[in-house]
Order: structure tokens, then sequence, then C-alpha cells
């Protein structure tokens, strides 16, 4: 029987590097039961590629993606580059037995502007035929800002229609958060979307301020409710979502929570592996 590869986005643990560094952190994954990570907001230093590397062979744990942007998200943002480091980031793709590179958000300066998304999108699908030459796709992550439209079309829509070589690693909760229904959504886009994202959605309780409020500072706490979680402990139809992605040619499913709040992000990621085991995706754990 054919299967996904479900595994954890390293943003999601990045705290975790700092504090135990990459190479104990991924054994303490595997030993999770995880067997597959993204590298995302992990400095790629010769010493965590090497230990990457390294858990990775011993611990037998396959990376289904790398991080990179075309340009800084921010003017002077430090970082490693596609126009600037090219040929640094395919040896860390190839050093880690890696064909897929992804692209984690539009640059700030972009955001907002048809014109400048577009312009930025059609330079990095030129980057990611560059990369075919290598063995490498290149993917692009969405968020809900994507969601925007321009004459009636999501932006993100005009992304994949002006792209002749990009792919698209969805996000579940950013699709849901963006105003759609991330089943039909992902569904949409098969046959691009080697990567999906997973993280639940949740409506947590209206936190008004203690003390006297006015009606501004009401209805930013009464709007302002929508937490990321762990999968299982929100509203979306997880399974489905699996389903559509896999039936559109999904390969690896990755956990990512951008912020787990009181919880040990261990802890947050347990929570989603058993909801998925429950699901039915035990054997989606293993290489």
């Amino acid at each position: 029987m054919k299967k996904g590869l479900i595994g954890i986005q390293m943003s999601t643990i990045k705290n975790k590097v700092d504090e135990l560094g990459a190479y104990e952190t991924l054994k303490a994954c595997a030993e999770m039961g995880y067997h597959c990570v993204e590298i995302s907001q992990i400095p790629m230093t010769p010493e965590n590629v090497s230990d990457i590397k390294k858990a990775c062979e011993e611990y037998g744990i396959k990376v289904a993606a790398c991080s990179a942007s075309l340009e800084p998200m921010m003017p002077g943002m430090p970082g490693e580059y596609l126009t600037t480091d090219f040929d640094k980031i395919v040896a860390d793709c190839k050093a880690l037995n890696c064909d897929l590179l992804r692209i984690g958000m539009l640059p700030v300066n972009c955001m907002g502007s048809r014109d400048k998304a577009l312009d930025f999108v059609k330079r990095a699908d030129d980057y990611a035929g560059k990369l075919k030459e290598h063995g490498i796709d290149l993917y692009y992550h969405n968020h809900h800002i994507e969601f925007i439209k321009y004459d009636g079309q999501y932006l993100l829509d005009i992304i994949k229609d002006n792209t002749r070589y990009m792919g698209f690693e969805l996000d579940i909760h950013w699709i849901q958060r963006g105003g759609e229904n991330p089943v039909e959504f992902i569904k949409k886009y098969a046959g691009r979307i080697r990567l999906i994202h997973l993280k639940d959605y949740r409506i947590r309780e209206v936190r008004l301020p203690e003390g006297a409020f006015d009606r501004t500072t009401f209805m930013q706490a009464f709007t302002d409710t929508i937490e990321f979680a762990e999968l299982g402990e929100g509203s979306l139809p997880v399974k489905e979502c699996v389903e559509a992605g896999f039936e559109g040619g999904s390969e690896y499913f990755l956990i990512e929570q951008d912020e787990t709040y009181d919880r040990d992000p261990f802890e947050s990621l347990r929570i989603s592996r058993d909801h998925l085991i429950e699901l039915g995706y035990k054997d989606w754990f293993e290489l």
C-alpha cells in the first residue's frame, strides 16, 4: 500500500535546537516516532548541517525539504539567499540527500502589491528552473495573505498560473484563515503539492482586559481569537486534508505549529502524533 511520510517542520522545535543542539533534538524526535523533518529557521552552519546529517543517518530520518528565499524577507535581514548563495544552498541539499527546497513566505516589501508579488514569483520561478538542473524542486509556502483578491482572483492562484517550475506547499491552517475550505483548495492544486503543512485551527476564549475598556479594545479582544493548535484540538478536518493531499501527489505531511503557547513543543508534537495515529496513519511515521 502506498503511503505518505509524516514529519516535523523544524521551526516548531527551533528553541529545542538552540537548547539541545540539532543532533540531540533530532534524536529526541526519532525516539518520539518521527522519522522525517523539514528544515526551516535553523541556521545552516557547517556544524548544524553535519549534526543533522549524522542524526539522519543514525536514527533513520529523512530530510523532506530545506528552506531558502530568493532575497531577504526584510531589507538588511541576514541569511542565505538563492540570489547570493545558490551553490551553498544546493550543496547543503545534496549533503542531506534532499531534493526539495521551499520558500517560506513572500518578502515583506512585496506584500500588498500584485505587481511586486508577481515580479518576485517570476524571478523565483527562474531559480526553480535552475534548481531543476540540479535535481531539486522549488516550492512556495502559503499564508493567509495570498488570499487577497486582485480582479476577482486570489493572489495564490495568480502565482500558480504564472509559474512553470515552482510547486506549492499548502498549509491547511492558513488556507482556513484565508477563508477557503482546505480540503477543496488542496484538490485544486493536485500535481503541484509534494508538501503539505498540517496544523489545526482553534478559536480560543475571548480574553477581555482587566478593568475598564472601550469599544476598540473590546473589538480587538473579540476578533483576536484564532490560535495555532495541535492536530485534533481544533476544527479542521485533518484526515480529509491528508487524503486530499495524498491523492493530489503529496509525499510529505509536515506538522508545523507556529506557536505552542504554554506547552512544550515536544508535548505538542506528541499530541499531534497521537491524533494522526488514531486517524489510521501509524505507518506513515516510518520510512
